[in-house]
């Protein structure tokens, strides 16, 4: 049976089926007729007349009856009380074929629903780790075939892709840095300079910083399945430390730093800080005057809940989705009055999947903007290697 097609099998489970229902229809339709008829039996013992009803059949007495006499049997209402309870039948079978044919069908079906939940489990970081079971029905052999080569050249071409980033960024630094270096000795030695070759160097600088921020985040992205993500990090310290080094910003701006709650997990140290610091520097910078940020921690079962929370205008609902993507900015004028390139939230993004974790918007609206990680707790393991849940 596991070597039959898909059409094969349900053919013969449908004739199968069929076979089944045809056979119970005869046996409850005989034994029907026989019942109807055995009642009309068991009521002849003889006599002139016999009335057989819906009440039941008439008495009589056959020692009444004259042996020469004439015997009329008038039945009324059998044949009606048999096409009715016919009906009966008819219904019940064909409801019992109904649910019959429904736990068939999806036996038949199995092998597409596994097919399915498989290719449901494909995320970006698992390409190289969700091949197709090639050992399937006919019908899917060649699909799964197609689907793994699919799923090698996307892990060939992304794994490219984030290579050609990693060497371009790479590439990029050392030149950006003598730029940088170039520019500040040039301000440095010539402070007496026209006021509008002033302006013209202040914005080479921003702009020479803007672009050594996007290539080491650029360079970040493409090494981070590179980092071990074995360490054992407490929350509530590190959100203190990301809020001393946010604190130069958010006195500027005038933004309040809160933080609640504390949680624990297993994962880098080092990305971890980078989530948590990507997404509150950008609830500062995008803030109103005068605003607060509010960092929430919460340990649930196996799960550890990060909160970051503003007192910003919002983000509309069409672009929700849309942030975390690399290089889309929903405001790109006050991007470019910080320094932005779109890529913070994309690094969030990035760092919460290595992690087997999500990122999402879960509040947003011109009160302010509450955006939710959730990551697994994980196991913390003592020196002897035992687990420690």
């Amino acid at each position: 049976m596991k070597r039959l097609s898909l059409q094969w099998r349900i053919t013969l489970m449908t004739v199968l089926l069929i076979g089944i229902t045809c056979v119970a229809m005869n046996l409850l339709l005989c034994s029907s007729g026989v019942y109807y008829m055995d009642t009309i039996a068991d009521s002849l013992q003889g006599g002139s007349t016999v009335i057989l009803n819906e009440d039941g059949a008439a008495s009589f007495d056959p020692q009444l009856i004259a042996p020469n006499e004439e015997l009329t049997i008038v039945v009324d209402g059998a044949q009606g009380r048999f096409r009715t309870t016919n009906r009966y039948i008819t219904a019940a079978v064909t409801i019992l074929s109904g649910i019959l044919a429904y736990f068939v069908s999806g036996r038949a079906l199995k092998p597409l629903r596994s097919f399915a939940s498989q290719v449901e489990q494909v995320q970006l970081n698992n390409l190289a780790d969700m091949k197709i079971d090639e050992d399937v029905l006919p019908e899917f052999k060649q699909l799964s075939r197609s689907f793994n080569q699919m799923l090698e050249r996307l892990n060939n071409a992304f794994a490219a892709q984030r290579q050609f980033t990693g060497n371009a960024a790479h590439e990029l630094r050392t030149p950006l840095a003598l730029m940088q270096a170039q520019l500040e000795l040039f301000s440095a030695e010539h402070p007496d300079v026209r006021p509008e070759t002033a302006e013209f160097l202040l914005l080479l600088r921003e702009q020479t910083e803007r672009l050594i921020q996007m290539t080491r985040t650029l360079l970040e992205m493409s090494n981070l399945r590179q980092v071990a993500r074995n360490e054992r990090i407490q929350l509530a310290p590190m959100i203190e430390e990301i809020f001393t080094d946010l604190a130069p910003l958010s006195d500027k701006l005038g933004v309040t730093l809160t933080a609640e709650g504390d949680g624990s997990l297993t994962g880098s140290d080092a990305l971890i800080y980078r989530l948590i610091f990507n997404l509150t520097e950008n609830a500062v910078k995008y803030n109103r005057p005068g605003g607060s940020v509010r960092v929430e921690l919460a340990q649930r079962q196996e799960k550890c809940i990060i909160r970051v929370s503003d007192t910003g205008c919002g983000i509309p609902e069409e672009y929700q989705r849309s942030i975390f993507h690399p290089f889309f900015r929903v405001d790109k004028s006050r991007s470019r009055e910080y320094g932005g390139a779109g890529l913070g939230l994309s690094l969030v993004w990035e760092i919460a999947d290595l992690h087997g974790g999500s990122v999402w918007v879960e509040e947003s609206s011109d009160k302010g903007t509450t955006i939710a990680v959730e990551l697994p707790a994980g196991t913390e393991s003592d020196p002897s290697g035992a687990d420690i849940t």
